[in-house]
Order: structure tokens, then C-alpha cells, then sequence
């Protein structure tokens, strides 16, 4: 495994930026297409603003992301201390529903998992640990 950047700041959405500025330029530096950028920025952010919203309900925490490679694969992984949360057990929405009938949330999540060629979660240590898998060939 080659680590490319670490960066651990406050769960807290004014640190959206910086967290989202170090896996664009890991993902500009590893030569993915702007469209494939796009995917693992828009993918980030859902599981970091996710992790701001809701992992920490009883207070302030901090999140942690590292951007390495494995072989030909780029691994966005993203650490927080909050609540257990699995989102790879978060039911798909039914999207042929009209959408005046479908239930509220759950669209994000859907197009992390549809846009990652991989997502895996673990819980280790008291950590929430989220692991975004692109393939190098995919971009």
C-alpha cells in the first residue's frame, strides 16, 4: 500500500472543502478523466457529509481520510470514532417509483455504491472505517 495524503480534521462541514481539495488532487495526481474525478468527489462528500450529520450525535468528533494505492486500484478510505453505521446494508431506493411515492433520503447513498467500483466497511477498534474503491482502468 503507497500512501498518497492523510488528513484528519474536525467532523464539522466548514471542513468539507479541505477534505474534498486533498482527494481531488490524490485523485488528479493518479491521471483519472474529469468525469471520474467528479464520481469520487461526489461520492466523498455524500460519506463525509453523512459522517457530519449524523455520526456524532452526542457532540463533536473527527474524521480522518487517506487517499493510497493498492496495486491498480486508488482507495479513498475515510475513519470516524462516531456510531456504528454500515452503509454497505443500506437498502437501495426503489427508483422506478414515481418520485411524489418515494420515501425521503437514501438517493445518496444509492449513487456512492452505483458510482464506486468497490465500497467496503468495517468497524475496527471503535472506528467506523469506509473504504471507496476505484480501478485505475475504470476512469
Amino acid at each position: 500500500m503507497s500512501i498518497l495524503s492523510r488528513q484528519k480534521l474536525p467532523a464539522q462541514l466548514e471542513y468539507l472543502q479541505e477534505f474534498m481539495m486533498t482527494v481531488t488532487s490524490c485523485a488528479q495526481d493518479q491521471g483519472f478523466s474529469k468525469k471520474r474525478i467528479r464520481e469520487i468527489e461526489l461520492s466523498t462528500e455524500e460519506a463525509l457529509v453523512n459522517i457530519f450529520n449524523y455520526s456524532y450525535p452526542e457532540g463533536e468528533g473527527e474524521a480522518e481520510i487517506t487517499c493510497h494505492l493498492e496495486g491498480d486500484t486508488f482507495v479513498v478510505e475515510i475513519i470516524d470514532e462516531g456510531i456504528p453505521f454500515d452503509i454497505t446494508t443500506v437498502t437501495d431506493p426503489d427508483v422506478t417509483v414515481d418520485i411524489s411515492q418515494r420515501k425521503i433520503g437514501g438517493l445518496g447513498i444509492f449513487f456512492l455504491k452505483k458510482l464506486m467500483d468497490e465500497v467496503r466497511y468495517r468497524r475496527e477498534n471503535n472506528k467506523n472505517i469506509l473504504r471507496l474503491i476505484i480501478k485505475k482502468e475504470s476512469s
